[in-house]
C-alpha cells in the first residue's frame, strides 16, 4: 500500500501524534502534494480561492515582545504609531476592499487585549462592515469571556488568534503571554459561537519538529479552525528576527500540504510573506491545498502583492475568487418556515389530529 493510499481524503481527526506528522513531512515532495491534492479536491473546488483584505485599525505601541513583530513598542522599527481608526474610515476601507474583490474584511489592532472603552467602537465596526455584505474577522489580542460575547453579539464571523509556533519553541519567540493564554482565547471564541482563524509563522528559526508541533496543536483542537493562516516570516529591521536565514520555499510548501491533509475542511491561507513569493511558488502553494489569500497592498504593516497582480495570477492559473454566500439568521429561517406552513394550513397535506 502506498503512502497516498493510507490517508483517506474524508478523514477528520483530532488525535494526531507528532511522529505521524513528521512522517508526512518526510514524504517525497510529489507524494506529499499528491495526497494533499486528493484531500483538497474531496472538500473544495480546487480552482476557487477565498479572498480576504486585512486592515490595521490600530497600529504600533503594542506592549508584547513577539520577536517577529514591527508593532512591538520594545523594538525600534521606524513604524509610526497610530490611534484606533475612526469607524467611518474603516467602513470606507471595507467598501474599497469589496469593490476590489474581497469577500472577507479582517480588522487588526496592536493590543495585548482590548480595553473596555474600545469595545463599543470595534463592535460598531463589525456591524457596519457586515452591513456592506462582507464577512468580518478581527484580531485584537487576548479576549475575556465578556469581550468574546460582545463581538459575537455584534455579528463577528471570525476571530483570529494565532498560536505562532509549537509549545516547545514558543518561549524563543514570545515571553509576555503564554501558550495557554492563546489556547484559552480560542476556547472563548468557540464558546461565544464565532468561527476560529488560527495558524502560525514559518521561518522563525524553528525546526521541522516545531512545525509539526504547531500543526498538531491546531489539528487536535476539539474543532479544526475554519481558517488556518500559514505565514512566512517577513524579516523587519529592528526586530530580533531581522537576520534570520531565508526559508527554503519547499519547506514552506510542505507546511501548506501537511496543514491541508491534517485539516481537510479548513481554508488554508497564504498570509504574510507573499511579497517574497514568486508566482511559481504561489502556484505550488495552491496545488498543495492553499485556498485563501490576503489581498491588497498591505498586510497590517508589511508589503503584500498588489491586488491587480493577484488577479493576473489567478487568470493565468484559471482560479476564480470564492464567492461569499450570506446565510439568513436562524430566526429568519424559522419565521419563513412558519409563514409557509401557515399558508398551507387548509391544504390536504395537513389534518386535524384532534379529531
Amino acid at each position: 500500500m502506498t503512502a497516498a493510499q493510507q490517508i483517506p481524503a474524508a478523514t477528520i481527526r483530532h488525535d494526531w501524534t507528532r511522529q505521524e506528522v513528521l512522517d508526512l513531512f518526510a514524504l517525497p515532495f510529489s507524494d506529499l502534494l499528491f495526497i494533499a491534492q486528493q484531500v483538497h479536491r474531496a472538500h473544495f473546488d480546487p480552482n476557487r480561492v477565498q479572498v480576504s483584505t486585512l486592515c490595521s485599525i490600530k497600529t504600533g505601541a503594542c506592549p508584547e515582545d513577539c520577536a517577529y513583530c514591527p508593532q512591538s513598542a520594545r523594538y525600534d522599527t521606524g513604524l509610526e504609531r497610530e490611534k484606533l481608526m475612526r469607524v467611518e474610515k474603516v467602513v470606507e476601507e471595507a467598501r474599497a476592499a469589496k469593490a476590489s474583490g474581497a469577500t472577507r474584511f479582517c480588522m487588526g489592532a496592536a493590543w495585548r487585549s482590548p480595553k473596555k472603552k474600545d469595545m463599543p467602537y470595534v463592535t460598531q465596526m463589525v456591524r457596519e462592515v457586515k452591513a456592506l455584505g462582507l464577512e468580518t474577522c478581527m484580531t485584537l489580542g487576548m479576549l475575556s469571556d465578556e469581550q468574546a460575547q460582545e463581538l459575537a453579539d455584534a455579528g463577528l464571523d471570525y476571530y483570529n488568534h494565532n498560536l505562532d509556533t509549537s509549545p516547545e519553541y514558543y518561549g524563543e519567540i514570545i515571553t509576555t503571554r503564554t501558550y495557554q493564554d492563546r489556547l484559552e482565547t480560542l476556547e472563548r471564541v468557540r464558546a461565544a459561537g464565532m468561527k476560529v482563524c488560527a495558524g502560525g509563522i514559518i521561518g522563525m528559526g524553528e525546526g521541522e519538529r516545531d512545525r509539526a508541533g504547531l500543526l498538531m496543536q491546531l489539528a487536535n483542537l476539539p474543532e479544526h479552525p475554519e481558517s488556518v493562516p500559514i505565514n512566512m516570516l517577513v524579516r523587519v529591521a529592528g526586530t530580533p528576527l531581522e537576520k534570520e536565514r531565508d526559508l527554503d520555499p519547499f519547506e514552506f510548501i510542505r507546511c501548506i500540504a501537511v496543514a491541508r491533509i491534517m485539516m481537510p475542511k479548513s481554508h488554508v491561507r497564504l498570509s504574510a510573506g507573499r511579497e517574497q513569493m514568486s508566482d511559481e511558488m504561489q502556484a505550488l502553494a495552491f496545488l498543495a491545498g492553499a485556498n485563501s489569500i490576503f489581498y491588497g497592498e498591505k498586510l497590517l504593516t508589511t508589503a503584500n502583492p498588489e491586488a491587480n497582480k493577484d488577479m493576473q495570477l489567478f487568470k493565468r492559473l484559471g482560479i476564480q475568487p470564492e464567492e461569499y454566500q450570506q446565510h439568513a439568521d436562524e430566526a429568519e429561517v424559522e419565521a419563513e418556515l412558519e409563514a409557509q406552513i401557515a399558508e398551507r394550513r387548509n391544504d390536504s397535506f395537513f389534518y386535524n389530529a384532534a379529531k
